[in-house]
């Protein structure tokens, strides 16, 4: 007889209350395997797809593309045992290779199932999920000597997208594409195998002719639009706030000539060692940072008001803010303290690249000791950055422009660029924190002082 199992929504990152259905990978009446994507999650602080738990075939998916649920929610509903022939139970038997806990959960690769009993389904209030009924499992019918009629079949709903109609198929990758380019994949018909939507048909609905608009005739309202403060940006607007009217912050800044880094630079990139490398002032500026945490480690400390303490590190986890189609966030280059100026640079490639495709882990962006951001590269010059949540220090590395310097008494052109450092004065004292800022200055505008530290 069929069995049914719900999944639902798990923590995968720590702390994580909710997410938003970004993508289904299977509709009802697809066999599934465990550990097979099923759907593609967004938390507030990445993407993330969720493998099942289970083998067997969906019967029903409970949540639509573009809702928000709780953790803990059911999100799709799969029969266990659609062949019909109910298992023997085995007590404390492996479970896909995996021993079944006491609780009766089993490890997933999310992880734990829910326990083997019947699943209830906690209603959330205006969620179409609190109205589906769920179908339990039949029970097992008395024994007679004519075969039992088959039972009637479940009314399965069709995953429906916001707008209507089925969740089109496309891979990941395409799926940003459209998403970047502003373009409606519900609107395409694929011609890859199965119907799956290609880039090259997102790219050709690009060159399809579009009829120029009327002349509009409707209030302003019309031509606004709105979008719900959800994911990303809104665990970064909550994040923001939270530092703003907890910490009291101190902004500091200094202008510095980095002639001879720049000029460091363009050697060590014509070195053997550094050859295939690419970098940028900002692998000096976090080397820099984290050669002036040494002296000044109050600035890689964090104010732990519940315990009454400040927590001083011995290690660096240097938070790097990028800007991503999804939004500002800041993942971390772990131990980046005990880093050489070549691991600093790969390390931060990786990261940039990571970032801009979507790839962070959850677990990449928490746990960070000090930020860098690095506004030069829209080319601005300075600004007054904003604490993270549980830090003490952010720098702000301004864009670096040729500009008329005083050497030796004598007006020449140089390479001038300005910092910024915001501090938590609860934790960092204006002395420390202008120590430390000159200390980077000091490191950016003379690379040999490096040797002093």
């Amino acid at each position: 007889m069929p069995q049914y199992k719900q999944f639902p929504l798990p923590d995968t990152a720590e702390g994580l209350t909710d997410a938003e259905i970004l993508t289904w990978h299977v509709r009802p009446g697809d066999a599934v395997k465990v550990n097979q994507v099923i759907v593609e999650i967004e938390t507030a602080k990445a993407a993330v797809e969720l493998p099942c738990p289970w083998d067997g075939v969906v019967t029903e998916v409970l949540v639509q593309v573009g809702q928000t649920v709780d953790v803990g929610t059911p999100i799709i509903t799969i029969d266990v045992d659609p062949s019909g022939a109910a298992p023997a139970p085995v007590p404390a038997a492996p479970v896909n290779g995996v021993a079944v806990e006491e609780s009766g959960r089993v490890p997933t690769l999310v992880g734990y199932g829910p326990k083997s009993g019947a699943a209830k389904r906690r209603p959330r209030k205006g969620s179409p999920a609190a109205a589906a009924p769920v179908a339990p499992a039949a029970p097992a019918p008395a024994p007679v000597a004519a075969p039992a009629p088959a039972p009637a079949p479940v009314a399965v709903a069709e995953p429906v997208a916001p707008q209507g109609g089925y969740v089109p198929l496309a891979k990941p990758p395409v799926r940003k594409l459209a998403k970047d380019l502003g373009v409606d994949l519900r609107a395409l018909t694929g011609s890859g195998p199965g119907g799956v939507i290609t880039r090259e048909d997102v790219e050709a609905s690009l060159a399809a002719p579009v009829a120029e608009p009327a002349p509009s005739t409707v209030d302003s309202g019309a031509r606004e639009r709105r979008v719900p403060i959800k994911g990303v940006r809104r665990a970064t607007a909550q994040a923001m706030v939270d530092s703003a009217f907890t910490a009291p912050h101190v902004t500091e800044f200094l202008t510095i000539d980095v002639t001879p880094m720049m000029e460091l630079r363009a050697r060590l990139k014509d070195s053997p060692e550094f050859r295939g490398v690419k970098l940028t002032p900002l692998a000096f500026a976090a080397k820099a940072v984290v050669l002036a945490a040494r002296r000044t480690p109050d600035v890689n400390a964090a104010w732990d008001g519940p315990a009454g303490e400040i927590v001083y590190k011995d290690y660096v986890h240097l938070g790097i803010a990028a800007a991503t189609p999804r939004g500002l966030v800041v993942p971390k280059v772990r131990d980046a303290d005990r880093m050489s100026l070549r691991e600093l640079a790969v390390a931060l490639e990786e990261l940039a690249t990571t970032a801009r495709e979507g790839r962070t882990k959850p677990s990449d962006m928490v746990g960070g000791t000090f930020t860098i951001t690095n506004v030069g590269v829209f080319g601005v010059d300075t600004g007054t950055p904003i604490l993270n949540p549980g830090e003490s220090g952010i720098l702000a590395l301004g864009a670096i422009r040729d500009m008329p310097w005083v050497v030796d008494g004598q007006v020449v052109p140089r390479k001038v660029c300005q910092l910024a450092l915001s501090f938590d004065h609860r934790v960092v004292d204006g002395q420390q924190g202008s120590q430390f800022l000159a200390d980077v200055g000091a490191l950016l505008a003379d690379p040999a002082v490096a040797i002093t530290y």
